[in-house]
């Protein structure tokens, strides 16, 4: 008689959920797999270095630098693979001995705090508007001192008819110049330029992360874009695009709507080129 555990022995016991069997990286790194993402994407989107995520999905927490760290970098990775980040700090605070307490006033490295926050006002162009407000002040100011009425209030004081060509002004000049306003209707995308190629991303039935790269390969944007918002990418030759929900996205590339049928949550790559939409 065989002494081997049979099928029936090596299954779980009942009640024993997959999430609870799972390690906190082994969790992770399936559902990053299930999402159709590398780990270069997900370092890429996440902002968290490559040998970070490495270590956390084979369960070493070592090189976060820290627990409160470590909590901070699941909670990313967990939500860039669209899994709830709760169960795994939960398990973490249970195998590293609790939650830590905060620390008062020092920052949480976390991923989405790297990422480059609003600045103060811009002087510089503050500066600029203010010499053009100038400029067309002065103009206007020596326009009217040249042609103030002097000569005809003389020629009635005088008794004499002022002469039509005394009177005739010449048209004033616009010396401001005028500054365009943004327009963000589908009238500018329809007017995008024919030597380049202009993509406009709405997420307009749900949220998505986004990725997109020029034809060098330069970082156009890299992030989460909420229900409603929209981004315009526009280079010389070509933009690839990463779609983390695609279901979700609408797409404009040089002035036309993709119709494309994309599933909600599934991932698409794409790269469109001057001319007529076309993915790459």
């Amino acid at each position: 008689m065989s002494l081997g555990n049979s099928p029936e022995d090596e299954r779980p016991f009942e009640g024993d959920r997959e999430e609870d069997r799972l390690s906190i990286g082994r969790a992770l790194q399936q559902a990053r797999i299930a999402a159709g993402l590398t780990v270069d994407d997900v370092s890429t989107a996440t902002r968290v270095r490559l040998p970070i995520v490495h270590a956390i999905e084979a369960d070493d927490f070592g090189p976060c630098g820290g627990d409160v760290y470590a909590r901070g970098h699941i909670r990313t990775l967990a939500r860039a693979v669209h899994l709830d980040p709760a169960p795994l700090l939960a398990r973490f605070d249970a195998d590293h001995g609790g939650r830590p307490a905060p620390t008062p006033a020092a920052p949480l490295f976390e991923a989405e705090r790297i990422r480059p926050e609003r600045r103060g006002p811009n002087w510089t162009a503050a500066m600029v508007a203010a010499i053009v407000v100038v400029v067309a002040f002065v103009g206007f100011t020596a326009f009217k001192g040249g042609d103030d009425g002097s000569g005809a209030n003389t020629q009635v004081a005088d008794g004499t008819k002022p002469s039509t060509s005394a009177t005739a002004s010449p048209t004033p000049k616009n010396d401001k110049p005028e500054v365009p306003k943004p327009d963000t209707s589908d009238s500018a995308i329809a007017a995008a330029p024919q030597d380049k190629v202009t993509v406009q991303v709405s997420a307009a039935d749900g949220k998505s992360w986004i990725s997109a790269k020029d034809h060098s390969g330069r970082l156009l944007f890299d992030g989460l874009l909420k229900q409603g918002e929209s981004k315009t990418f526009q280079d010389n030759e070509k933009v690839n695009l990463v779609l983390g929900d695609a279901g979700a996205i609408q797409l404009y590339v040089n002035g036309k709507k993709i119709d494309d049928d994309w599933q909600p949550g599934a991932v698409e790559r794409l790269t469109y080129t001057k001319g007529d939409p076309q993915v790459g």
